[in-house]
């Protein structure tokens, strides 16, 4: 039976229509298929593959932690040298108060753990989240979501969970001495890259302060470079009670963590004892990788080119068929104007090389979140076949 068969009958399916990309390697910008065709990811595996795939100190990273040990025992019970430097490494690269790290395997186990935390540390029941945002797909995460249309299956689900719209400073006053804490996007990724707006978050932050609400940063999808600097809540004078992290953490591997003040997260360890608990959350191979893509980071100019890069995207990516590009650093939504538009130029597109997406909360534009490494010289290329596309279609 073929491969891809067998990934249709075995292989649980998310969706009726999955890409069926047959994958034999990576390397760098691009994925390589069996037949030896090239494809340029400018999505990075959806933020997570930022310094490309298979970087080299990642590799050797996991190649020698490999040798050493793999799982011991259930994550916060032994010193384990990969957890502890990757820690102190991500300690000194945040403010103060961020300063205790709970490792996990994802995004939306970060969230999870988060949410937990908050409830435990205020003795409050009530979670924010904002319209048209995505925190992961467990039940306590998907709690979060509004629209109701990927949920609304699996209903009911956690209780106590309000909204808010993002940017909107009237809505804050629904954030009360009643809330546990607010979970919000730095920049909104999956509505399509909606950037704050008129200090919007320094006036979230004041609020959650005011009525002793924790605030939940969620970085999974923009933190570790994407949007020009280390983490996004740098370029917008606020620190969060609870930074959440995941996807481009780990170079390629699966690694999440949430981040807080140790005060805080110390709540979790009375009243009882093992107040969250992980088996494989901070795997020893995965905090290796994750060490050595963070060291890659603060070592060399990719983040500081994010911006510069940016703008070449913008500068070759005009067509009349264009209505908008949105973007913070490397996360960008090019607005077609419609889903169709956009499911023509994704096959376009994939057939001629280059591997893009949409957005879960917006259907009328293609994502572009692309390697931070990626080059002027591949940035152009992508941009032809993108022009192509809109001029076939």
């Amino acid at each position: 039976m073929h491969l891809r068969q067998l990934f249709l009958s075995h292989v649980a399916q998310t969706s009726p229509s999955p890409l069926m990309l047959d994958i034999e390697r990576s390397e760098g910008l691009y994925l390589y298929d069996r037949e030896g065709k090239a494809y340029l990811d400018l999505i990075a595996g959806i933020s997570v593959s930022s310094l490309g795939h298979r970087h080299p100190a990642v590799v050797e990273a996991i190649k020698t932690q490999a040798d050493r040990y793999l799982h011991t025992l259930v994550y916060g019970e032994f010193v384990l040298d990969p957890q502890v430097q990757l820690a102190e490494l991500l300690c000194a690269s945040l403010p103060a108060s961020l300063n205790s790290v709970y490792f996990v395997n994802s995004g939306t186990e970060a969230v999870e753990g988060a949410m937990k935390l908050a409830k435990r540390y205020t003795g409050r029941a009530e979670i924010i989240s904002a319209h048209r945002a995505y925190h992961g797909s467990t039940q306590g995460a998907a709690s979060l979501m509004s629209p109701t249309e990927f949920t609304q299956a699996f209903h009911p689900l956690l209780p106590g969970i309000s909204h808010i719209h993002f940017n909107n400073e009237g809505d804050l006053e629904l954030i009360t001495e009643k809330t546990a804490a607010v979970v919000i996007e730095t920049v909104g990724a999956e509505s399509g890259v909606t950037v704050p707006q008129n200090d919007y978050l320094q006036k979230l932050r004041a609020r959650c302060t005011q009525v002793g609400a924790l605030l939940l940063l969620d970085e999974i999808q923009v933190g570790f470079g994407r949007t020009g600097s280390l983490f996004a809540f740098e370029q917008y004078g606020i620190v969060p009670d609870v930074l959440l992290l995941a996807k481009a953490m780990g170079g390629g591997m699966p690694i999440g963590a949430f981040v807080a003040d140790r005060k805080v997260m110390q709540s979790l360890s009375y009243n009882p004892i093992l107040g969250h608990i992980t088996t494989f959350g901070g795997h020893p191979v995965s905090c290796a990788a994750a060490l050595a893509n963070l060291k890659v980071m603060l070592e060399t100019p990719y983040i500081g080119q994010v911006k510069a890069k940016a703008e070449i995207f913008r500068e070759n990516l005009k067509h009349p068929k264009i209505r908008e590009i949105r973007s913070a650093g490397l996360l960008m939504a090019v607005d077609l104007g419609s889903f169709e538009q956009v499911m023509k130029t994704i096959r376009y597109c994939l057939d001629h090389g280059v591997l893009s997406d949409w957005f879960l909360f917006n259907t009328e534009s293609i994502r572009i979140a692309p390697p931070l490494t990626i080059g002027e010289a591949e940035i152009i290329q992508a941009c032809k076949v993108i022009l192509q596309s809109l001029d076939q279609a």
